[in-house]
């Protein structure tokens, strides 16, 4: 064990100095840390100053609410009521509404036609379902009325309001024979 302790006594020493060495001087890290502070400016921009908040009166309380309904609904009365407008939907209002005029036209599909007491009549699915239509009747749910009946296709004019004017407007849509696939 002697021969341990001789072994040992080189590292304690060294670590020793090590650590004397270590906490000996402070003034000399203090000093330095010192200049550097005094040395080293921050680089700051000033703040400009804030603009000034100059209130307003608000004029506008004697005016009419534009999302006032009394006006909205005067609006859209006067839009409707004119001629050419109320000459399209008018009739499509009044009318008593058909079964097929529930479902979009997009979930119709012609799978043929024939003819019925020499009237042409088309075959239209829907939900699996068959449906016999003839010219005059109604489909889809924007007002489509069948115009013509072919062998391969159902010609419609439907009565749809115009995204930018809002106008009633007129305008076509078909059903095309659908082959059924293997």
């Amino acid at each position: 064990m002697n021969r341990s302790l001789q072994s040992l006594w080189p590292m304690l020493v060294v670590a020793t100095t090590v650590l004397a060495a270590c906490g000996s001087d402070e003034s000399e890290i203090s000093t330095w840390m010192a200049e550097q502070r005094a040395q080293s400016r921050p680089k700051v921009a000033p703040i400009s100053e804030p603009k000034k908040f100059i209130p307003q009166e608000y004029l506008g309380a004697d005016a009419m609410d534009p999302f006032n309904a009394q006006k909205l609904t005067q609006a859209l009365k006067r839009d409707s009521a004119s001629p050419g407008n109320m000459a399209i939907i008018a009739p499509e209002m009044a009318r008593r509404k058909e079964a097929l005029e529930m479902m979009p036209l997009d979930s119709m599909a012609m799978v043929g036609s024939m003819q019925k007491g020499g009237v042409p009549v088309a075959l239209l699915r829907i939900d699996n379902l068959l449906y016999q239509v003839k010219v005059g009747n109604y489909l889809g749910q924007n007002f489509g009325r069948i115009m013509k009946i072919t062998e391969t296709e159902v010609q419609l004019r439907e009565v749809v309001q115009d995204s930018s004017s809002g106008d009633w407007i007129e305008r076509p849509a078909s059903l095309q024979l659908q082959e059924r696939g293997k």
